[in-house]
């Protein structure tokens, strides 16, 4: 491989969340979604290029941001998107409560869960009513409930949040199921914001990310599509995001909902997310190739009890049978700093981040078999 995925870089004294969480401890950190990859150097040498010159001052957005992006979507969807549609943010979460803002304050949004934890904070962020209907598990894999998701509906329901991929399950919704979903949205009238940010981590050769406005047209006006470059390239800490909102007028709801409250990216994120979407290198393809090594992995000690993942590099495993009253203080007694569930909306599971070189990764896995090997 021209990149090596396995060197071990030592991120003490970064201030990295990721280890101080657990700083002072011999815990392994498998829990917060950044990679343990070295960021590719096409992103790292306009960053060092920029900082030459020696003012970092207030920076408006370059017009080759946006191209880059509109190229990259074409490149990878073939979806041809105006510049005016695209809304550039900070990052996917503060896009996702602006989106929420656009409720009345009487009005209702309906999550699938388990998902993400911070659409699990929207209620308590905007004060909109949240409903959390959890997804059906067959076979150990997760789907969309329409029929569980329609009996939660109320009047005053009127939009619908998602992940796709699906964080923590590694979902990558199908066509079908995306038609199911524009259908159910269509037919109850509401709007459809999706956290698309996993996008490029598809692991299964046979599937492929489908943005629902582009797969499904129809309800492109109902939507708010976000999109960013950090999780593929391992930069968030250089927050940059865009959100496609192809309706005029959902558009400016959207964007009234800003005010002094989100401001937009720093100088060194634009350029980072620039050139992510300019790459047309093999740096994500290895970096896939590395990830599907390591969810084999991690698939080898975990069995039945990982959800089939299909994206991301999060892995979703079952330990409800453990009957843990500490989930997380049994599993660091073993070395381990996982996520709980229980803030994504599902108690009895962990998910666990195998973004790691694989000697990282192996002495994870040991701790993991130990872990469960009590019971």
């Amino acid at each position: 491989m021209a990149y090596d995925f396995d060197r071990v870089i030592d991120r003490a004294g970064t201030n990295a969340t990721k280890l101080q969480k657990y700083a002072g401890t011999d815990i392994l950190p498998f829990w917060i979604a950044d990679m343990d990859f070295a960021v590719p150097d096409f992103i790292l040498e306009p960053l060092r290029e920029r900082l030459d010159h020696p003012i970092v001052g207030y920076t408006k957005k370059p017009d080759s941001l946006t191209l880059a992006l509109q190229n990259w979507l074409v490149h990878h969807y073939g979806w041809q998107v105006p510049e005016e549609w695209i809304v550039w943010l900070p990052g996917v979460v503060p896009g996702l409560n602006m989106a929420v803002n656009m409720l009345a304050a009487d009005e209702h949004l309906l999550v699938p869960t388990p998902i993400y934890y911070p659409f699990l904070d929207l209620q308590d962020n905007t004060g909109r009513t949240q409903l959390a209907v959890p997804l059906a598990l067959n076979n150990g894999t997760w789907s969309m409930d329409f029929a569980r998701m329609g009996d939660a509906l109320t009047p005053h329901t009127k939009m619908v949040c998602i992940a796709n991929p699906q964080n923590p399950t590694g979902r990558c919704y199908s066509l079908a199921e995306l038609q199911a979903l524009a259908g159910f949205i269509e037919e109850h009238d509401l709007l459809l914001v999706s956290d698309e940010i996993h996008c490029q981590l598809i692991l299964d050769e046979d599937k492929q990310h489908l943005p629902i406005a582009h797969a499904v047209p129809e309800i492109a006006h109902r939507t708010v599509s976000l999109f960013a470059a950090t999780k593929t390239y391992n930069i968030p800490g250089l927050g940059c995001a865009a959100a496609i909102v192809p309706d005029a007028a959902l558009r400016q709801r959207f964007l009234a909902t800003r005010g002094d409250l989100v401001p937009g990216p720093g100088p060194l994120n634009y350029i980072a997310s620039e050139a992510a979407f300019n790459d047309r290198s093999d740096w994500v393809p290895e970096l896939l190739t590395t990830l599907r090594r390591n969810r084999s992995l991690i698939e080898a000690v975990a069995g039945t009890r990982m959800s089939t993942m299909e994206a991301t590099y999060l892995a979703w495993l079952n330990i409800e049978d453990l009957q843990l009253n500490d989930l997380d203080g049994h599993f660091e007694s073993h070395g381990l700093g996982l996520s709980n569930g229980a803030p994504f909306g599902h108690e009895g599971y962990v998910r666990f981040n195998f973004a790691s070189p694989r000697p990282v990764l192996e002495e994870g896995l040991r701790r993991v078999a130990e872990s469960l090997q009590d019971f």
